[in-house]
């Protein structure tokens, strides 16, 4: 318990503009469903927030240890939230492991809540601790509320004559119980959603609701003194309308169905489970109604060639993976470009290279995804830039793939496939319908159809395998312009490989010019970025523009090509600084293009860039 004087020194406030709260613990401490349910009360209190889920790959690492450590930041607040936020103002840590990877991520004068009784010799231990940190005054810099919450949950319970084990694993619903206590949340969403959980056992909801009740009480009747007394935290302003908190991996989902229903189009969902990515074939496999079919193969290689299969008979073709399973797709993804066959890939990039690092963001998929197959085959890529974006992009995807028939990836990361943030829902029919034409007309008597005879845009015509005077070869092998038959010259294989190309290249005239996020062209410095850096490239160029420094953002969404006026405008700017996180790979496709003399800000950790290094960064340009 902090003293009087840590107290008056450590004063907080009983309002605030914003908080960042972050839950820590082991594996199977439920730090995800408390974050989650936190979340959901936070919505419902009017905030706009935004979360960053970060667990281990293991599925259950040995409990204790610092590499089974899973956390759950929220950034709420009473105004516009753009990032889970740089350093969290509260650590609820559930062991010494929790504390000990988590703690210097706080804020000086932030707030520890600690459970005590997790601070035996054994987990001190296996956290390397010599001494407990709890009693030993290392933890001076910030506020220390220390208590047993395993103990308290024991007794909160015990009326349900739960064992111990089974007993404690509602210790996270009474850590939840306090934080609503905290920042004057409403119990009752959750113990709604309890009730609903564990209808089939009623005793289990019972037990997590005590422990929840207690844990709010517990707040209200501890005297814990003023510097822990709940925070109030205003609604923020919103547009009227209808919203709810989505995932990116949600938002991706409800994206491809309304793209498939824009185009009239039935869709085929070939996939294979790996992380981040799986939960798009969840959330897809609940949503048949829609006239989605969901396939589960047996590796990324059949799944790809189920989606093209899709494709070929007249269905929306999509799937999905993480960069190893995108790798194992390489060659089935130049298939789909040589066949031009419209086909959706979704790529929730995550640490690499290799298995790297399963559940942890990163944005080094863009060579992947512009350059990364066997001989000349480029495709549309676009970007999503947050959970909500995604839904836009989705259906982006989907018109440019039906329109232009071809493969386009979608790039999203773990960060944004995981996070969560409120969504107004759009209103559909303010969405412009995209419908797909087949083509069903036979040649006159004698005459020969040509599968790669072209439109305007050089989109080639789509048949449904069957149609009446319509059979025609398509494959891996290259075939004539003219016939479709397969040709082998070096003159036919020029000209196809430059329509191929050229077909690509004209999607940048049938999508928006690149515009200025914030400030205006000619400006000294443009930050420069792409994916899930929009919101702390925005929040460090907002701050920065607020010091008077000459400073703008551009965002990119379509990465390849890239939009049709982004030479001239980068070509504005004395100096271009582009944050990512990889080794420089926009950069470099920048400078390739362009030959301008961008400069990187690059970040592999694993995790999202913070606001303060991207401010740092744009203050060291600025200043030579």
């Amino acid at each position: 318990m902090a003293s009087a004087a840590e107290t008056k020194k450590h004063k907080a406030p009983e309002d605030a503009a914003s908080v960042v709260v972050r839950f820590a613990g082991d594996s199977g401490d439920g730090m995800q469903l408390t974050g989650g349910q936190f979340t959901l009360s936070t919505a419902l209190a009017g905030n706009d927030l935004a979360t960053f889920p970060d667990f281990p790959a293991e599925i259950r690492a040995p409990q204790g240890t610092l590499f089974g450590v899973s956390a759950f930041q929220i950034h709420f607040g009473s105004h516009a939230i753009r990032t889970a936020g740089d350093a969290p103002d509260v650590l609820v840590a559930m062991n010494p492991a929790a504390l000990k990877t988590n703690v210097d991520d706080l804020r000086e004068g932030g707030l520890i809540i600690a459970d005590s009784g997790a601070f035996s010799a054994r987990n001190l231990s296996k956290a390397g601790y010599e001494e407990n940190p709890l009693e030993d005054g290392s933890l001076a810099k910030w506020q220390l509320l220390s208590l047993d919450m395993s103990e308290m949950t024991l007794e909160s319970v015990k009326p349900f004559g739960l064992g111990n084990k089974e007993a404690l694993r509602s210790k996270n619903m009474w850590t939840l119980g306090l934080a609503l206590w905290m920042f004057d949340r409403d119990r009752q969403p959750i113990v709604d959603w309890l009730n609903a959980k564990f209808a089939k056992k009623p005793e289990i909801a019972e037990a997590n609701i005590a422990a929840l009740n207690a844990g709010h009480a517990y707040g209200e009747t501890a005297e814990l003194g003023y510097a822990f007394q709940p925070r109030h935290v205003d609604a923020a302003p919103a547009e009227p309308g209808l919203y709810r908190t989505v995932t990116g991996a949600e938002a991706i989902s409800l994206g491809l169905v309304a793209g498939a229903k824009l185009a009239g189009l039935p869709m085929f969902f070939g996939g294979y489970p790996i992380t981040p990515a799986s939960a798009i074939l969840h959330h897809l496999s609940r949503l048949k109604q829609f006239g989605v079919t969901t396939f589960q193969a047996e590796d990324e290689i059949a799944a790809i060639g189920a989606a093209i299969g899709a494709s070929y008979a007249g269905s929306l073709g999509v799937t999905s993976s993480s960069g190893p399973g995108i790798a194992l797709k390489g060659e089935a993804l130049g298939l789909a470009i040589m066949t031009e066959l419209p086909l959706v890939i979704v790529n929730s990039q995550r640490g690499g290279p290799s298995t790297g690092l399963p559940t942890k963001t990163e944005q080094s998929d863009l060579y992947q995804a512009v350059y990364g197959r066997n001989g000349d085959a480029p495709m549309p890529v676009i970007a999503v830039r947050s959970p909500s974006d995604a839904f836009e992009c989705a259906i982006e995807a989907v018109r440019i793939a039906t329109r232009f028939m071809t493969p386009v990836m979608l790039l999203t990361d773990g960060y944004i496939a995981n996070a969560a943030e409120p969504w107004k829902m759009p209103d559909v029919s303010s969405f412009e319908p995209f419908p797909v034409s087949y083509h069903d007309e036979a040649p006159e008597k004698g005459g020969h159809f040509n599968p790669y005879q072209r439109d305007e845009k050089l989109a080639r015509p789509w048949v449904k395998p069957g149609t009446p005077g319509l059979m025609h070869r398509i494959g891996g092998i290259e075939k004539g312009s003219g016939s479709g038959n397969i040709d082998y010259s070096a003159s036919n294989h020029q000209e196809m490989t430059d329509l191929r190309a050229q077909k690509v290249l004209n999607v940048a005239d049938d999508v928006p010019e690149q515009a200025v996020e914030l400030g205006e062209a000619g400006e000294t410095l443009a930050v420069v970025g792409w994916g899930s850096t929009y919101g702390p490239i925005q929040q460090a160029v907002t701050r920065a523009r607020a010091k008077g420094r000459s400073v703008a953002q551009i965002h990119l969404r379509n990465i390849w090509p890239l939009p049709r006026n982004l030479g001239e405008l980068l070509k504005s700017f004395d100096k271009i600084l582009v944050p990512e996180m990889n080794k420089g790979q926009l950069k470099t496709v920048l400078r390739d293009q362009y030959l301008v003399d961008a400069r990187p800000l690059n970040k592999v950790s694993g995790q999202p860039f913070r606001i303060a290094e991207i401010e740092a960064a744009i203050e060291a340009q600025l200043d030579g």
